[in-house]
């Protein structure tokens, strides 16, 4: 078959999926993502999923019966394994960016990229819920959900530690106070303010909360932005419209040297009710 009767295979199988998810693979290994250097976060993961999309429906095959109604758009070779005998010397750190408010969604996305790298437990996984725009609106509330399901996936052995993103002192305190796994870090955005809040950083060091720096915008990936990434990766500008439901990024790096071995991003999508 040639290739452009596979991509037209691929449109064929994006068209009867409901649900999609995609996996980059290691970008560190990944030749055409090499070559670019994106400016910001949410330019580097429009072009993963491009590149990835690109890839997979270059090479996709017809499926031997029906269309499946989930989609694994993933590339196996570019994807590396950890091994049991490497797995004490490295670290295995996440982020979640939740786009919608549900639960389940937080322990598919830990149970797809433990399997993806072959790992029963992760060292580190940061949340970042979907806040209303409105930064005055963040409440303890909006954050509890999510947080019971972390816990719960720490009370598993699945995480090890987690901890959050964006929390001024005020609720990062309301969290502390309310949970039963404690918070182990909270990352902070350096673009809002060129210093850490001096009441943030007392708190953190009393309760021995490590303050990491980001620079992740409030919303990784617009909805009109990821719908661009899949037309662009399939070569369709017809396809039907996605949304997406959570994207993960993680990062494999190796303890002694402190160097990245391996970095790349899981999404999960779902075609939007009609």
């Amino acid at each position: 078959m040639d290739p452009q009767n596979m991509t037209s295979e691929a449109k064929m199988l994006l068209t009867h999926a409901k649900t999609l998810t995609l996996h980059t693979g290691n970008l560190v290994n990944r030749s055409r993502l090499k070559k670019k250097c994106p400016s910001s976060p949410s330019e580097e993961l429009q072009d993963c999923i491009q590149a990835t999309l690109s890839d997979w429906s270059s090479t996709t095959k017809p499926p031997s019966k029906d269309f499946p109604d989930t989609l694994d758009c993933s590339i196996p070779r570019a994807t590396d394994a950890i091994t049991p005998e490497e797995r004490d010397e490295l670290r295995v750190s996440v982020k979640l960016f939740l786009c919608e408010s549900v639960k389940s969604s937080i322990r598919d996305a830990v149970e797809m990229v433990s399997k993806a790298l072959a790992v029963s437990q992760l060292d580190s996984v940061i949340i970042a819920p979907p806040w209303p725009l409105d930064s005055d609106s963040q409440s303890l509330a909006h954050l509890q959900p999510a947080w019971e399901e972390l816990e719960a996936l720490v009370r598993s052995q699945q995480i090890a530690a987690i901890g959050t993103s964006d929390l001024d002192k005020d609720l990062l305190e309301q969290l502390y106070n309310w949970a039963q796994v404690k918070p182990s870090s909270n990352q902070f955005n350096l673009a809002s303010c060129c210093v850490m809040p001096p009441d943030l950083t007392a708190f953190a060091k009393e309760f021995d909360i490590q303050l990491l720096t980001h620079n992740d915008p409030k919303e990784l990936m617009s909805a009109a932005t990821f719908q661009e990434a899949v037309q662009e990766g399939t070569q369709d500008l017809n396809i039907a419209d996605w949304r997406l439901e959570w994207v993960l990024r993680y990062s494999i790096i190796v303890k002694s040297r402190g160097i990245i071995k391996a970095k790349g991003y899981l999404v999960s999508a779902r075609k939007a009710s009609t």
